[in-house]
């Protein structure tokens, strides 16, 4: 009932509501007391905001601007990934270079629900263009999906060490298993259900109301299936999201409609809560890991400026949609972190053996250090870019 006024006067988001409610505070909350699996679940709701990205794209927006998205998506991400990795080994000199890049995997992206939030934010529909908006919001889809193969390298590396064929699984599993496979997934999902629909839709037999039902629908049917065969379900929700909405009939379907916008907004909003109270204040100093608040500042200060800013500003005259260095400038700052940093760590920890304390082996420190890590910038980008909200 006072969302309004919470959020716009006093400066209060979900994630401090879901602080508010956590172990920290009211303690009526808490995440980290559940199992993996109920942890894992619980962010199974992060692919539904990717599938609303491509389906509120315009249609055929990927091929009409597939050029962009390349120059924006891989060389910005293999750039910051190296150097946020370059920072960290600077910073934590325990954790082994493999380990530094596993950690930067998880902050390497964009995340689509903040950046939702952000680009459909009064600020931004005021300032920044909607060509620019739309190509933010495409990258901060794409590069999430594309973490995978950054973060499956590192851990086939850090678990099996001795693996001959290491870069070889990596390509086959990380690329085109999960990558690949996912994608042409989620766009065959998408295709199929277009086609049934618009069939359904000429002959009569669907209503208004049953389209927006499949928005829905089709996004669990789809994380459901790349899940089960272990494909990046992340790229298979946007790819999925893109093929249904390609001819712009699904998207004048559903216009206007509001029940897709509530649950959209129902299921970001308890994402951001979910952070607020999975974040554990303590393990943002550690003597026994090397973690100390005064790193995490430096480290956060300099993904700020180094993470995105640079490659952007170098790549930008090949990106149409940027016209000028200040919308470059504000295209490289904007990189929030969120829930899809938290989403990737939890994948990369239910991958790694569980730590003893103190750690044995750079397997279990890096599994003891991911979360930590990744918790304090998660926390302090949706704190610092709050105002653009």
């Amino acid at each position: 009932m006072f969302s309004l006024l919470i959020k716009e006067t006093l400066y209060i988001n979900e994630a401090a509501f879901g602080i508010a409610i956590g172990p920290y505070s009211a303690n009526i909350f808490d995440p980290r007391s559940w199992g993996e699996e109920e942890r894992h679940i619980s962010l199974e709701v992060f692919p539904t905001g990717l599938f609303a990205i491509g389906v509120d794209l315009p249609k055929s927006y990927m091929a009409k601007h597939a050029k962009s998205l390349l120059a924006m998506v891989v060389p910005t991400m293999a750039i910051g990934w190296i150097i946020v990795a370059a920072v960290l080994k600077a910073l934590f000199h325990n954790l082994s270079v493999v380990s530094c890049l596993a950690i930067a995997a998880c902050l390497t992206p964009t995340d689509p629900v903040n950046s939702a939030a952000i680009v459909g934010g009064k600020y931004a529909v005021k300032h920044v263009p909607l060509n620019l908006r739309r190509i933010l919001s495409a990258e901060s889809a794409a590069n999430d999906g594309l973490a995978y193969p950054f973060l499956t390298i590192c851990l086939f590396l850090t678990v099996n060490p001795s693996t001959p064929n290491a870069v070889a699984e990596w390509f086959v599993i990380g690329w085109l298993y999960q990558v690949i496979m996912g994608t042409v997934l989620g766009t065959i999902i998408g295709i199929i259900f277009s086609k049934l629909l618009k069939l359904s839709n000429s002959r009569g037999i669907i209503d208004r109301a049953s389209y927006v039902a499949q928005y829905i629908a089709l996004v669990f049917l789809t994380i459901g299936v790349s899940s089960t065969l272990g494909s990046d379900d992340l790229l298979a929700a946007f790819a999925c999201g893109s093929a249904i909405s390609w001819d712009g009939e699904f998207n004048m379907q559903v216009e206007g409609e509001l029940f897709s916008s509530v649950i959209e907004f129902v299921l970001n909003c308890s994402a951001f809560v979910y952070i607020g109270a999975w974040l554990n204040f303590a393990d943002f100093s550690n003597h026994t890991l090397g973690i100390f608040p005064w790193k995490l500042i430096i480290l956060l200060v300099a993904i700020i400026a180094l993470r995105r800013i640079p490659a952007i500003l170098a790549l930008y005259r090949y990106i149409p949609e940027i016209s000028d260095w200040k919308e470059a400038l504000f295209s490289g700052h904007f990189g929030p972190m969120g829930v899809g940093a938290l989403f990737i760590s939890t994948l990369a920890t239910t991958k790694l053996p569980t730590p003893h304390d103190p750690p044995q082996g750079q397997a279990e420190l890096l599994s003891a250090m991911m979360q930590p890590i990744v918790a304090f910038i998660v926390l302090s980008s949706i704190v610092i870019r709050k105002p653009l909200r």
